[in-house]
């Protein structure tokens, strides 16, 4: 029934065109055992599965087999992007149909293992750019029914839960999640595969696209976590007071575990412009700002999820998403662990940004437990996580 699997030749021709791209590949360490993950394992032979990823601005190609890595390949937009200071949706959705051929080529070679050999193929489907999402799932569900294969989409934040699993094991559940992306920060109790609760939310913006946001503002480069991160290395963390924000109950009082980012970044833009006021011919004090905003985001966010995890009698506490690399708040997370008697876990600096190893280990965790999506099933801009079964419902949810 399905069409033959691409030959050899073909295969390593393709590979080699990789090089001659302009964009930046990012390799996964191939071979990187991620068994000992609690979450979702079960008895028996997991299935190799190829994931892809396309739900923002990175287009990812993995393939994964008994919880192994065996291949990762990314192709990078962020220099594209960074000239518009920010994603544009159509570059974003073009490039992943340039690049996403190429990249299914790398890890099927690298991997030695052919589409046909595959027992499922996995895409990203919700939440994200419509445009984008789209290349992946099209891709996928073509190949699926091309080779005969189960289809198995995946909620991109159920991949980023999964991302720790590619370094450190986790102890049994129940545990509490911090996952803090350019999209998204979220706090979330995991019992395991589709069974979570969100506690804690922003109201506003998410943590990373603050950090976008107050980059703009300080006149540093997207994105703005690294660009904030290395401009307050050398800064003087408490030289300018800012709010923490919090979130008011209707009737009275405040959410303990929700998160408000909106009234700091109003803050910073009052203390530059009163910098800019006060000593209008000398240049801002960049690396106090930098780092004074920087402490005062990951303080929030550790502060709230400890406890969070102290309150909800939740051991162990794990931070996953792209905000997860800063390494002043997983400094932070450490310190305040250790001094709560809390367990902690964090996604390898590798894979906190977005990838297709993430979404190829949640996708063999659901087709191990006999979960499969519909050929039929579209895309979604948004979807609330607690909602991920629905993407195994027949027919589909979109």
């Amino acid at each position: 029934m399905g069409a033959k699997p691409t030959s050899k030749k073909a295969e390593s021709r393709t590979a080699k065109s990789l090089g001659e791209r302009k964009r930046r590949i990012r390799r996964g360490a191939a071979g990187q055992d991620v068994t000992h993950g609690q979450y979702g394992s079960s008895p028996g032979q997991m299935p190799t599965v190829l994931a892809l990823e396309t739900s923002c601005d990175e287009s990812a190609a993995a393939i994964v087999r008994d919880r192994t890595l065996l291949a990762s390949a990314l192709a990078s937009q962020v220099e594209e992007h960074a000239r518009w200071g920010g994603v544009v949706p159509e570059i974003a959705s073009r490039r992943h149909v340039e690049a996403l051929p190429q990249l299914i080529a790398q890890v099927c070679l690298e991997s030695d293992v052919a589409l046909a050999d595959l027992d499922g193929i996995a895409a990203t489907v919700a939440p994200g750019l419509v445009g984008a999402l789209l290349v992946a799932s099209v891709t996928g569900r073509t190949l699926a029914r091309l080779y005969a294969k189960p289809f198995v989409a995946v909620h991109h934040l159920e991949g980023h839960l999964c991302s720790v699993q590619l370094g450190e094991p986790l102890p049994p559940g129940p545990y509490l999640v911090l996952l803090v992306s350019g999209g998204h920060t979220e706090l979330l109790r995991v019992d395991g595969p589709g069974r979570y609760l969100r506690l804690g939310r922003s109201h506003d913006d998410a943590a990373g696209e603050a950090f976008d946001k107050v980059a703009r503002l300080l006149g540093l480069a997207y994105p703005g976590g690294p660009a904030i991160e290395v401009a307050g290395r050398q800064g003087d963390p408490s030289r300018f007071a800012l709010p923490k924000g919090r979130v008011s109950r209707p009737e009275g009082g405040y959410y303990p575990y929700d998160f408000s980012f909106s009234g700091l970044k109003t803050a910073m833009l009052r203390q530059v412009r009163a910098l800019e006021q006060a000593r209008p011919a000398e240049p801002l004090p960049l690396a106090d700002l930098a780092a004074s905003f920087e402490q005062v985001v990951a303080e929030v966010l550790v502060e709230r999820s400890c406890r969070c995890a102290r309150e909800q009698g939740l051991e162990t506490l794990v931070l996953v998403g792209g905000v997860a690399a800063n390494r002043r708040l997983r400094a932070l997370l450490e310190q305040r662990c250790r001094r709560d008697g809390l367990a902690w876990r964090v996604a390898p600096l590798a894979y906190c940004t977005d990838n297709a190893a993430m979404i190829g280990l949640a996708a063999a965790q659901r087709l191990a437990a006999g979960q499969t999506s519909s050929l039929e099933l579209g895309v979604g801009a948004r979807m609330p996580l607690e909602q991920a079964d629905r993407l195994y419902e027949q027919p589909g949810c979109f």
